[in-house]
């Protein structure tokens, strides 16, 4: 078994988004690498996973576990991190990380001691294109750490600001209020609104660092992307209509 109270070596694999995010923890070193994701991922990954282990010096062997970014995002992003992840973890014979991409998003924005009190509620919503968000609730809890409240769900923006709006001031995070600011109308703009949070690698690392302290490793069969929507793309006439159609707006 592994000593959980070691330092932990930990590679994570994040290409929900249109970019792809790796890091690595290895004792007290961090590194992280942005690079392009969607069709460039693919090509772009492993070589630069091997680049991040050649820099701590350290083979990838001594991992004590691979941690993934399960989504949900982009359907062939997602399938990707997670396959990548799985062969990796069976070929080494190492545990896997599942990892929530939009608490990702939650962590980036608010670091422990900023934004929400302990106990107050947090959005994330993200572009999920087709005029819908992916979205997510959590709540902070008194060790800075973060609570589930509402899993990640497809969601319309505007319906999704309707709720905000109905429950009182709230915090919300993620790229939904750039991309459909008119949906979210004035909580885009709003003093508890981090619309540029983005996820990253350290993100990705600080929740992989929670989820082994807590023995949440899993075997590699059980790596499983998240998947909240059916449907991933729109036919012409659906794209023309959404288009014609008069942009809706929050209270």
């Amino acid at each position: 078994m592994p000593d959980l109270n070691a330092p932990p070596r930990l590679l994570v694999i994040d290409a929900a988004t249109d970019t792809l995010h790796l890091a690595l923890q290895a004792g007290a070193h961090t590194a992280q690498r942005a690079l392009p994701g969607c069709a460039q991922a693919s090509s772009s990954l492993l070589p630069a996973l091997q680049a991040l282990l050649d820099e701590a010096g350290i083979a990838a062997a001594s991992l004590d576990a691979i941690g993934f970014g399960r989504g949900p995002g982009a359907f062939t992003g997602v399938r990707t991190a997670c396959a990548v992840a799985q062969g990796l973890a069976f070929g080494l014979d190492k545990p896997v990380l599942g990892l929530d991409s939009l608490l990702a998003v939650a962590v980036a924005a608010w670091p422990a001691g900023a934004g929400p009190a302990p106990g107050e509620l947090a959005w994330v919503a993200v572009d999920a294109r087709m005029n819908e968000c992916y979205a997510a609730a959590y709540r902070r809890a008194a060790d800075g750490g973060w609570l589930p409240v509402e899993p990640p769900g497809l969601h319309a923006p505007a319906a999704l600001a309707a709720r905000c709006v109905a429950a009182g001031p709230v915090w919300i995070a993620g790229n939904s209020l750039e991309v459909h600011a008119e949906a979210w109308g004035a909580l885009a703009a709003g003093p508890q609104a981090v619309p540029q949070a983005r996820l990253d690698g350290l993100a990705l690392l600080n929740l992989a660092r929670a989820a082994w302290a807590a023995g949440l490793a899993v075997d590699a069969a059980l790596a499983l992307p998240l998947y909240v929507r059916d449907k991933v793309a729109q036919t012409t006439a659906e794209r023309e209509a959404a288009r014609a159609a008069p942009a809706p707006s929050a209270a």
